[in-house]
C-alpha cells in the first residue's frame, strides 16, 4: 500500500529536510531524534503555539488540507511523515505525488477507520493468526434491532476520531445501544463484543522501504480512564508464548499493509491466554515512549530511519523499564484550581528516572503533559522507583 512516486531520489542524507504532519508531542520527540542525526525538520500543523513547533526548524502553521502549504512542505522536504492518524489521508497522497510518505496515505486511511481496520485485520487473520473482538456495524436504528444477543455487553465506539476513550461508551443492553448511539448524534459506529481481559500489550514494529521489518519486545500496558497510565517492558504477566505470539503477528500485519515506518498494534490478552488484536496506530506510540530510555534505537530514531530509507536500528533493549503518563491533573493538587508545578526535584532524585515534558505550558485535567521512565538493572528496582514517584505526585499506584 504505497505511495511513492517512480520520480523519487532514493536517500534521504543528513542536512536534507524531513517533514512531519502534526505539530504534538510525538512530532517533537521525532524532530529531536531527527535533528541528532543531522536532519532538519519541517512541520505542518494549524496551532503556532505547539510542542513539535517549538522544536523544528521550521514550523508552516497551516490547515492540514491547505494546498498551498502541502506543497510548500513538498518542496522543501525530501520524505515526511504524520505523527498522528487523523491527518487526512488525501493529503498525505497529495503529499506522495511529488515525495516519499511513510506511513502511506493508504496505510493511514485504514487506521482512520475503525470498520476498515477490523475488516483488515480480519482478512488478515490467516497470516497473524488473531482475530479482532466480534463486531458489527451500527449505522441505523435498524443496526441495533439486529443486534445478536452474543454481542452484549460491548462496548460503542464512534468509527472515526476516537481516541484515549473519547468516544467510547460501554454498553449493556440493545437499550445502551440506543441512548448512546443516540447520545453520539447517530454518527456510524462499531459495537465490539466486551471479552473477558486478563491484560493489554502493545507491539511496535517497524518495516522498511526495502521490506526488512523489526520489532520490539512486547510492553504491558494499564490505562485508567481510557488513557495510558503505565507501560511495563518487560510485562510481568506476559508469558513467552503470548510475547513471541504477539510479535509474530504484528511483522505479519506489517508486512501485510506494506507499511513503511513505526507502527503500533495493540493486543488484549484474554483470561484464557488467547491473544486478540484490538487497534493499530500508524506512528510512534505513548506505550514506546520507554524505547528512548531503554532500547538501543527509539522508536522516534526508528521513524527517522526508516522515512529516510536508511538501515533500521538495533531494537535491543538494555535495560529494564516501567513509564509513568504524566497528565495534567498533576498540576492541580487536592482539587485546587490554582496550577502548581509538580515535586519534579524529588521524582530525578530517584534511581534510574527520566523526565520528558512536552513543552506545554497550559496544564489541563487529562491532557499529556510529559511522561517518566524509570530504568534499572531489574524490573523490580524500576518498580520500586515509580511507586516511590506516585507517592511523591499523590498518584495511586
Amino acid at each position: 500500500m504505497s505511495d511513492k512516486p517512480a520520480s523519487f531520489i532514493p536517500a534521504a542524507t543528513p542536512a536534507t529536510w524531513l517533514g512531519v504532519m502534526g505539530g504534538g508531542q510525538l512530532g517533537r520527540m521525532f524532530a529531536h531524534a531527527a535533528q541528532a542525526m543531522g536532519f532538519k525538520v519541517a512541520v505542518l500543523e494549524p496551532a503556532r503555539d505547539c510542542p513539535a513547533g517549538h522544536a523544528a526548524d521550521h514550523l508552516l502553521c497551516a490547515g492540514y488540507t491547505d494546498a498551498a502549504a502541502l506543497d510548500e512542505l513538498a518542496e522543501q522536504c525530501v520524505a515526511i511523515t504524520t505523527e498522528f492518524e487523523n491527518v487526512p489521508a488525501q493529503s498525505l497522497a497529495r503529499l506522495a505525488q511529488k515525495r516519499f510518505v511513510a506511513p502511506s496515505a493508504a496505510c493511514v486511511s485504514i487506521a482512520q477507520d475503525r470498520i476498515e481496520e477490523k475488516r483488515f485485520f480480519t482478512e488478515a487473520a490467516a497470516a497473524s493468526g488473531v482475530l479482532p473482538a466480534p463486531n458489527q456495524t451500527i449505522a441505523s436504528h435498524a443496526d441495533i434491532d439486529a443486534i445478536p444477543d452474543a454481542l452484549l455487553p460491548g462496548i460503542l465506539k464512534t468509527v472515526r476520531l476516537g481516541y484515549d476513550g473519547k468516544g467510547q461508551v460501554r454498553v449493556k443492553t440493545r437499550e445502551d445501544v440506543r441512548a448512546a448511539f443516540d447520545g453520539m448524534q447517530g454518527v456510524t459506529c462499531i459495537l465490539e463484543k466486551m471479552l473477558p481481559l486478563a491484560y493489554e500489550v502493545s507491539v511496535l514494529a517497524a518495516r522498511g522501504d526495502d521490506g526488512k521489518a523489526v520489532v520490539y519486545p512486547i510492553a504491558e500496558n494499564v490505562h485508567r480512564d481510557g488513557i495510558l497510565f503505565t507501560t511495563t517492558v518487560p510485562g510481568p504477566n506476559v508469558s513467552a508464548e503470548c510475547a513471541h505470539k504477539a510479535q509474530a503477528a504484528a511483522l505479519a500485519l506489517i508486512a501485510k499493509l506494506g507499511y513503511v515506518g513505526v507502527l503500533c498494534i495493540e493486543f488484549f490478552v484474554l483470561q484464557d491466554g488467547s491473544l486478540v488484536v484490538n487497534e493499530m496506530a500508524p506512528r510512534p506510540h505513548n506505550s514506546g515512549h520507554y524505547t528512548i530510555d531503554a532500547c538501543i534505537t527509539s522508536q522516534f530514531a526508528q521513524q527517522v530511519r526508516a522515512m529516510a530509507r536508511l538501515p533500521l536500528g538495533d531494537v535491543r533493549q538494555h535495560s529494564p523499564a516501567v513509564m509513568l503518563n504524566i497528565l495534567g491533573d498533576l498540576w492541580f493538587e487536592n482539587g485546587s484550581e490554582q496550577a502548581r508545578e509538580p515535586a519534579w526535584d524529588k521524582v530525578l532524585a530517584l534511581p534510574g528516572a527520566n523526565l520528558h515534558l512536552y513543552g506545554k505550558d497550559d496544564a489541563r485535567r487529562g491532557r499529556k503533559m510529559g511522561h517518566v521512565t524509570f530504568v534499572a538493572t531489574t524490573i523490580q528496582q524500576a518498580q520500586d522507583s515509580f511507586r516511590a514517584a506516585c507517592a511523591i505526585l499523590g498518584i495511586a499506584a
